[in-house]
């Protein structure tokens, strides 16, 4: 059923870093969502792998030294939504890991997973980037951290050099301090589908609620990768809490993103969508932030 050549188990970081020096060619395996699937398609016939998935030590949320937040990569999706600590600090992160696959998929397909596949259509994905995440990579060097913009390179390749594994996503204090955001994922099933487009908005209001301190939106499926939307973003910043705001800044996002004709959606469509979910993302995100969108 699945052409594999061999399969080393890691007990620890360390040893992982090991085995994947001794064996250059060689797959991490998490959860096996999709590496397991890929293998099965013929895709990665003879492959090696490394599973990781033995390391508890890369599972669960905390607090770090300086109150970041932290999520080894091995934790997954169910975790994540049920975390108390995203719960209260970044509660958008569970909802959109939420949306990612079925039940079976949320149980055993982790955040690291989702990550270092590099994909534009991980629903966690543009929820980090609005959260400028870092993310943390351990290998034969030591440990580096990267913000997660800096993490992915193309389409479907992430800054992961030979040794390296990703061993956690955090989240700064000055991040999330403060903000609120929504996620809106557009597919053609509301569940068990691949987005056509994922949105995510959080944003930062003044202490009388009637200005947007900061914005910051990511999108999904608008290009190669997962991206940020500086125009947008600019254009909210500093501006009053207000729909005219909300209608600027949707079409803002115009100047940035890059999305394309597939036989999933045409460029047009998705242009179209991307204006109206930023327009609803940063409306519910203001809401969610106690503010109160004037006309």
């Amino acid at each position: 059923m699945y052409d594999i050549k061999a399969l080393y188990e890691a007990g620890s970081v360390d040893e992982a870093v090991r085995l994947l020096l001794e064996h250059p060619g060689a797959q991490i395996i998490a959860g096996g969502s999709d590496v397991l699937v890929q293998i099965r398609e013929g895709r990665r016939a003879g492959a090696e792998l490394v599973s990781i998935f033995g390391i508890d030590a890369l599972r669960g949320v905390r607090y770090d030294d300086e109150w970041a937040i932290r999520i080894g990569s091995l934790t997954s999706f169910s975790h994540i939504a049920k975390d108390p600590v995203i719960r209260e600090k970044i509660p958008v992160l569970g909802e959109a890991v939420s949306l990612v696959g079925g039940p079976q998929i949320r149980n055993i397909g982790t955040i690291g997973g989702n990550t270092c596949n590099g994909v534009t259509s991980a629903d966690s994905a543009s929820t980090l980037f609005a959260w400028d995440a870092i993310v943390e990579i351990t290998g034969p060097e030591g440990v580096r951290r990267l913000p997660i913009q800096d993490f992915y390179i193309r389409a479907g390749k992430v800054d992961l050099r030979p040794g390296e594994l990703q061993t956690a996503i955090l989240i700064p204090k000055a991040a999330y301090e403060g903000y609120h955001g929504n996620y809106i994922k557009y597919a053609m099933r509301e569940a068990m589908d691949i987005a056509n487009l994922g949105c995510s908005v959080n944003v930062s209001l003044s202490g009388d609620k009637k200005t947007i301190r900061d914005a910051r939106i990511a999108y999904g499926v608008a290009g190669p990768i997962p991206m940020r939307v500086p125009s947008a973003e600019a254009v909210a910043k500093g501006k009053p809490v207000c729909r005219t705001t909300a209608d600027a800044f949707a079409r803002a996002v115009l100047q940035d993103i890059h999305p394309r004709d597939s036989w999933r959606a045409a460029k047009a469509f998705r242009e179209h969508i991307a204006v109206e979910i930023a327009r609803r993302a940063l409306t519910r995100s203001i809401e969610l932030a106690g503010g109160v969108m004037d006309e």
